[in-house]
């Protein structure tokens, strides 16, 4: 083996933590895909004997190219993201119950976090995604933020106190999931409007993503108290009926994908067996982008 391949194989072993990274910090999957291979790119042009820690080199060069991507993204938004934006979904199967391959696969991050990260400065966020979720030291963080470890440290306390008082608490059990994901398709199908109230948290949040181009009733919008969401509910019901539970980052959700295309994929946040939060990706150019394996044939 030439050290040309055994470096692309080093490579490859870290890709799954890699994507993990980049989705976290970009909430695309495209884009992370992108910031993933520019990361080999990156790798192929320098001297690997300079690399003590190839997995530590890697991970903080994968955070500098979605800090430089993230910072472009703001600077060339001509308006701020809505808050109906949806993060792009990891879809499984429900029988999907492999804890490894979750991992890589980076299904264990919730939509509802992707969103709070949504709303930090590019900075906070790769301070917060690389400590807290990959225990990168701040030392190895501050050179890619161009800040001292001690400023490193604030940015990531800073972002830590604003996921924790913006990420709503969830029910971690499949099964207590699965019920009132039942119990809400049954309730939709049967326009039984009470059932559905019973259902949702009094301050439910439903956030839709339609895209810039969707206009009308199925247009990206945000609603939020159990009332409004029910009768949004009924409105789309014809949806219900070919709707499929899924795992959606790692939760149970629904899949409207009829004659095997993708039309819509809602996560939710579940807790004390109400629904508290919606999050549908309903945008079709970004829907024919997404990884559907085993979920549309």
């Amino acid at each position: 083996m030439t050290g040309s391949e055994e470096l692309a194989d080093r490579f490859e072993e870290n890709r799954g933590h890699l994507r993990a990274v980049a989705y976290r910090m970009l909430g695309s999957l495209t884009e992370a895909e992108d910031a993933v291979q520019e990361a080999w790119l990156r790798l192929s042009r320098t001297d690997p004997d300079d690399i003590q820690n190839l997995g530590g080199w890697l991970t903080t060069v994968t955070g500098r190219i979605c800090l430089d991507l993230l910072r472009s993204r703001t600077a060339r938004r001509e308006e701020p993201m809505g808050d109906a934006f949806v993060p792009d979904p990891v879809l499984r199967p429900l029988s999907h119950v492999d804890p490894a391959e979750e991992v890589l696969q980076a299904d264990s991050v919730g939509l509802a976090l992707l969103v709070v990260l949504e709303n930090l400065e590019p900075a906070e966020r790769l301070a917060f995604v690389l400590h807290d979720m990959f225990a990168v030291p701040f030392d190895d963080i501050a050179p890619v933020v161009e800040r001292s470890p001690a400023a490193t440290r604030q940015l990531a306390s800073r972002a830590r106190r604003r996921v924790r008082g913006a990420t709503p608490s969830a029910e971690p059990d499949l099964g207590r999931q699965k019920e009132v994901l039942d119990a809400f398709l049954a309730a939709s199908r049967g326009g039984d409007f009470e059932a559905l109230l019973a259902l949702l948290h009094p301050d439910v949040v439903l956030r839709a993503d339609s895209g810039a181009l969707v206009r009308g009733a199925a247009a990206s919008k945000v609603v939020q108290g159990a009332k409004t969401v029910a009768e949004q509910a009924l409105m789309f019901a014809r949806y219900a009926r070919s709707a499929r539970l899924v795992l959606v980052n790692g939760s149970v959700g629904l899949l409207h994908a009829p004659e095997g295309r993708v039309q819509s994929v809602m996560g939710v946040t579940i807790a004390d067996g109400r629904i508290t939060g919606m999050y549908i990706l309903a945008d079709p150019e970004r829907l024919e982008r997404l990884e559907v394996p085993g979920l549309t044939g």
